[in-house]
């Protein structure tokens, strides 16, 4: 709808990581000449933090798309908490290798054969974790012994971190010294400034085709800024809002109340989500009719019900049992004749069970 009314041919804000939208913010540019730095050295790590949605899977597709692929094999793995041999299979996998079916002495040994044919191939390899902030302690340290692998004094395989904030805090514990000493560059993408939010928004209407409609006030810009706190995929989530509003309400040029009157609606929308279901109202546990009964006064009318019932029961019971125990001395009068021919009539019988 949006593309129809300002004339473009695609989505400018969508929220899936895209190489095509790469914008060089001043940040981003930082942690590209990290990245280079370390390419050029070729061993060790590189580790790249930044809040969700700062742009980092975004930036290593950039990275990876100027990349000579003939002359490097990139091996890219998303961490999803996984365990250590679980880790290793899916290198040996980017390796072309199965290890499926490996202990781990030869899946280590399996990823040792396959990076040094690589590199007999003239390639080097770059494995690249993302959410590297989830991996278990086991995990990273496997990732420490692999970058071990030499062949002639020169490392086999070099590896970029991609994670959260929080991953910093990780490698500062005293158990990944030795893992910190690898790392030969660490960047943190920090968020937007003000200034480079118009020329972001404008970069990427430009990749879809903006004839310039629609346009954003200083004020507007501001607004957008303060609500996203500089953090690409924010921004993408409210502009690609404000852009359905101007829609549906055919604006041109958007001022600061356009933009709080879509910031109010996400944020309604968030307290709807967010908002616990109300507990149950806990059922008071109904008494047992045989418990009202057995509570009613001696004597009472309910009280005499439940000395009837219980009667009746009774004489139920001893009924059956008595049926019971003619069945039993029939069968064991059956089972005792030779020729198996009782004589027993079979209506008797039917009937004493009945």
């Amino acid at each position: 709808m949006m593309d129809d009314h300002y004339g473009l041919s695609g989505r400018p804000f969508q929220l899936t990581p895209d190489p095509r939208f790469w914008f060089d913010t001043a940040t981003h540019g930082k942690a590209m000449a990290y990245l280079g730095y370390g390419l050029s050295q070729g061993e060790g790590f590189v580790v790249i933090t930044g809040d969700p949605g700062a742009g980092k899977t975004t930036l290593m597709g950039h990275l990876l798309a100027e990349l000579d692929g003939e002359r490097l094999n990139v091996v890219k793995i998303v961490s999803t908490h996984l365990r250590a041999d679980d880790l290793l299979r899916l290198v040996a996998q980017g390796l072309g290798l199965a290890g499926d079916d490996l202990s781990k002495a030869a899946l280590l040994s399996a990823i040792e054969h396959g990076l040094h044919a690589i590199a007999r191939a003239g390639r080097r390899t770059l494995l690249v974790v993302d959410e590297a902030q989830a991996l278990p302690s086991e995990s990273l340290d496997e990732l420490r012994m692999l970058s071990n692998f030499q062949a002639g004094g020169y490392p086999l395989l070099q590896i970029f971190l991609l994670g959260q904030p929080e991953f910093r805090l990780v490698l500062q514990r005293p158990a990944f010294e030795q893992l910190r000493q690898r790392v030969i560059a660490m960047h943190h993408l920090a968020p937007m400034e003000l200034e480079e939010v118009e020329a972001y928004l404008m970069h990427r209407l430009t990749l879809v085709g903006w004839q310039g409609r629609p346009r954003f006030t200083t004020d507007a810009l501001a607004a957008m800024h303060r609500w996203s706190g500089g953090i690409p995929r924010r921004l993408n989530q409210l502009a690609s809002r404000v852009m359905l509003y101007g829609a549906v309400e055919a604006i041109e040029n958007f001022g600061a109340p356009d933009i709080a009157a879509v910031i109010d609606d996400i944020e309604q929308e968030s307290v709807i989500e967010e908002a616990p279901e109300p507990a149950p109202i806990p059922e008071t546990p109904r008494p047992s009719r045989v418990a009202e009964l057995r509570a009613a006064p001696a004597g009472s009318a309910e009280t005499r019900a439940l000395e009837r019932r219980v009667a009746e029961l009774e004489a139920q019971v001893a009924s059956q049992s008595d049926a019971l125990r003619r069945v039993l001395a029939l069968l064991v009068d059956w089972v005792e004749k030779d020729d198996g021919r009782s004589g027993i009539d079979l209506d008797t019988l039917r009937g004493g069970a009945a």
